[in-house]
């Protein structure tokens, strides 16, 4: 009995730990460069990692964004570059400048020393969604 109670607990932990990789996705992808005859080499070494929050704070010409996650009350700063993509949620370029503060994401980026930087933001709902449209009634009294 002793060996199905420990076989169960191992079953269960695999579960678990295959759950939680899932849930963390992230893809490391490592360059290799090698200069010259003498064999010198650099390597550099970057994991993309996923995340999902509300934007916090965007301010179109500086080069950052701030995300509230999922799993913390505080926002984080991510830094943009130019190559930098934002798209709803069926993959269509949205500009930057349709980007406000509440609007659920989710976000790809990468460490690059003490910076995260996002390759691409991905809106959760459609950008329709967030346009308000005004109708004004006018009554005339007889």
């Amino acid at each position: 009995m002793k060996h199905t109670t420990a076989a169960k607990l191992l079953a269960g932990g695999a579960a678990c730990a295959l759950a939680l990789s899932t849930a963390f996705a992230q893809e490391t992808s490592t360059t290799t460069t090698t200069a010259g005859s003498t064999g010198v080499s650099a390597s550099t070494s970057s994991t993309t990692l996923n995340g999902s929050g509300t934007i916090t704070t965007y301010t179109p010409g500086s080069d950052y964004i701030s995300f509230r996650s999922e799993t913390s009350a505080e926002p984080v700063k991510y830094y943009y570059t130019k190559s930098t993509t934002v798209v709803d949620p069926e993959g269509k370029t949205v500009e930057w400048s349709m980007l406000k503060p509440d609007m659920p994401v989710t976000y790809t980026y990468v460490k690059e020393g003490d910076r995260m930087v996002i390759t691409k933001v991905t809106l959760t709902k459609p950008i329709s969604y967030y346009k308000k449209e005004t109708t004004t009634t006018t009554t005339t009294a007889p």
